[in-house]
């Protein structure tokens, strides 16, 4: 029993089912969208009032649901709103390739003709910004750093489209995303492998749906171009 007039501690297991809600709450209400990277674990740790092993073990619960993704070297990311991430990522395995770049194709043309008609300053600078990091990744010479790159800019594309549930649905094939391309890179930046992605941001940006969707199809050939 606590002291007189000390209000009583809850048990361990109960701080961090209470973490958990509050991370999934302000998720759910928009505070971390879906393909955003969430505060440092210093930050949630000063922001919720709890002890670093809570949220260690919150985000890690979250982590296992398909609602956050780890990323070495670059911090932890919304990928979900939902349990659906897992689900995908199962089904979308490497072997399956060619029907994740089908799946991708649905879903990054209508994005980018959805951006073209949506877009916002905030989501113009955004796509500048992911554009730039992705050419200077490419300039780097490093796959992975590349591959990161590529993929931010096109979840960037996603998220100016305004569509919840597409950006949903976008961010459950995260891995499998990935997967595609670092497979068209095959291990190595040589010159043929470079993709220009200016045409698609200048399209949106012009606002026009056609040429927008026409440049985002373009990528996802089934000569399996990233």
């Amino acid at each position: 029993m606590p002291p007189s007039g000390q209000p009583a501690v809850p048990p361990r297991g109960h701080r961090v089912r209470q973490t958990t809600e509050q991370l999934r709450a302000r998720i759910l209400g928009g505070e971390w969208p879906v393909g955003g990277r969430i505060p440092t674990e210093p930050q949630l740790v000063a922001a919720l009032g709890v002890g670093r092993n809570t949220v260690r073990e919150a985000v890690r619960a979250l982590v296992h649901a398909g609602v956050l993704e780890c990323r070495q070297g670059s911090g932890t990311y919304v990928v979900s709103t939902d349990e659906l991430a897992p689900v995908v990522a199962r089904r979308l395995g490497d072997d399956r390739m060619t029907e994740v770049i089908e799946v991708r194709r649905a879903f990054e043309v209508e994005a980018a003709r959805l951006a073209a008609l949506r877009r916002t300053p905030e989501d113009l600078a955004a796509l500048d910004g992911a554009l730039a990091q992705r050419e200077a990744a490419w300039h780097g010479g490093r796959v992975d750093a590349f591959v990161e790159a590529d993929v931010a800019l096109h979840t960037a594309v996603v998220a100016a489209a305004h569509n919840t549930m597409l950006a949903e649905l976008y961010a459950s094939v995260g891995t499998a995303l990935r997967s595609t391309v670092a497979q068209a890179m095959g291990g190595a930046l040589t010159p043929e492998r470079y993709v220009d992605h200016t045409r698609l941001v200048e399209a949106i940006r012009a606002g026009d749906p056609g040429r927008a969707a026409l440049e985002a199809g373009a990528f996802l050939e089934p000569a399996e171009r990233a």
